[in-house]
């Protein structure tokens, strides 16, 4: 898990506490981070302490970063929400979605039993749709996983 915690200010709400990425000075990510809606998943967002990060939720349910990685070739499960292709991963205690074919990526970290992850990928489509695309998912079937924090299988 990323340096996600908490910090209380002395005169307002808390402050998530989120590390931020290795390439969050990059211009591309500050296009996208003023695109960011003011509620993700029914959770309203909350100031954070690092630049290229966004939080939702007190305490948070939802963590944005963007700046992390590109991820390269995988076979790790991709889906496709909104024109946005993410790769999912579930480690236990929370899922991430990274954004697959974008440069820079951006890594959404969400607790899925206060967040579905269709509501997320949803919400936050736009923002990251700014993000110029220049790859995506490939698959040679329709895959039949779901899709984390909800019933039906994704296409």
């Amino acid at each position: 898990m990323v340096g996600v915690g908490l910090i209380v200010s002395g005169c307002g709400a808390p402050v998530a506490d989120v590390q931020a990425a290795p390439e969050a000075t990059d211009p591309v990510c500050a296009e996208a981070m003023v695109s960011l809606p003011d509620a993700v998943a029914g959770f309203d967002r909350r100031e954070t302490d690092s630049q290229a990060t966004a939080a939702w939720g007190e305490p948070s349910a939802v963590i944005l970063r963007c700046g992390v990685p590109v991820p390269g070739p995988t076979t790790e499960h991709c889906v496709t929400a909104n024109g946005i292709d993410w790769v999912t991963r579930d480690d236990g205690e929370f899922w991430t979605l990274t954004t697959y074919g974008r440069s820079p990526a951006v890594e959404v970290l969400f607790d899925d039993t206060r967040a579905a992850s269709s509501s997320v990928m949803v919400d936050l489509s736009s923002a990251v749709g700014r993000i110029p695309a220049t790859g995506g998912c490939t698959t040679s079937a329709p895959t039949q996983a779901p899709i984390p924090g909800t019933d039906a299988p994704s296409s």
